[in-house]
């Protein structure tokens, strides 16, 4: 996200997996996560789902189930891992079956499937193991897709955003610019490709790219806010403060805007050998 502070860009750059304090604290207020974080455009998730051959799934960083219920909308069954049983509790209320784990520490027990995804959350595990774990539950010809929703915000609305961590949070491991970069999460994306290759068991890994936009209010944008990585652990004067001047940020610019978002996926079929 090139001006919002968020779960994807507070860990260490480079090994953000081992950040498990992180990772693990977005099911502080699991309710809002599900009420506020984007959605993922439905094209994305007819490819996915026509690029695999048959209907298991299995969704590793479920969370609440966002992605979870999209593919079931979509004709898929649904299998979720979760470390965070705050998150598995909300996504298991909402009909989903959620086992809690680490996906390196899970256990398949024998079960395989005909994808695995992983919505906002492939950075948390290792890219390698996890790309070999993936390999050997997905069957011959199985998808592994990970996807990140990347924010896109107009130049205004980007700088005065940015702003407002400059002045709060100037410490803080987040881009300092309001300048929209094409592909924020292109480190992410690259280093998920690597462990694709690493692993061994796929074929060249593509990188996918949906774009799509959604109109924000104050109130929807300032909901959303609080669930983003840094924010969930961030003292309760800071986050108003940063709540505060963001709000009138998008004060000044009428009330709302409108969000550009590029959707980015990494994925490969599983060869047919281990």
């Amino acid at each position: 996200m090139p001006t919002l502070p968020s779960a994807e860009a507070s860990p260490p750059p480079s090994e953000p997996h081992h950040a498990r304090q992180i990772a693990e604290s977005f099911g502080v207020d699991a309710e809002r996560y599900d009420r506020a974080r984007p959605r993922y455009p439905e094209a994305m998730v007819r490819r996915i789902v026509a690029g695999s051959p048959g209907p298991d799934v299995l969704d590793v960083g479920i969370g609440t189930g966002i992605a979870a219920r999209q593919f079931e909308a979509a004709g898929c069954r649904v299998l979720g891992v979760e470390p965070d049983e705050r998150m598995a509790g909300f996504a298991r209320r909402g009909g989903l079956e959620v086992e809690v784990a680490t996906f390196e520490a899970w256990q398949a027990a024998g079960r395989a499937f005909d994808a695995v995804i992983a919505g906002q959350a492939w950075h948390w595990v290792d890219p390698v193991a996890g790309a070999a774990k993936a390999a050997q539950v997905l069957r011959p010809g199985g998808r592994l897709a990970v996807f990140w929703n990347v924010y896109q915000p107009e130049p205004e609305i980007g700088e005065a955003f940015a702003a407002v961590y400059r002045r709060v949070l100037p410490d803080a491991p987040i881009p300092q610019s309001g300048a929209s970069d094409a592909d924020p999460y292109s480190a992410l994306s690259a280093k998920a490709e690597d462990g694709v290759r690493q692993a061994g068991a796929f074929g060249e890994p593509e990188r996918w790219r949906f774009d799509w936009e959604q109109p924000y209010t104050r109130d929807e944008w300032l909901d959303q806010v609080p669930t983003t990585g840094l924010h969930t652990r961030l003292p309760p004067d800071t986050l108003r403060e940063v709540l505060d001047g963001i709000g009138a940020a998008i004060d000044a610019v009428g009330g709302g805007f409108v969000m550009r978002f590029a959707t980015v996926v990494v994925t490969a079929a599983r060869t047919g050998a281990l």
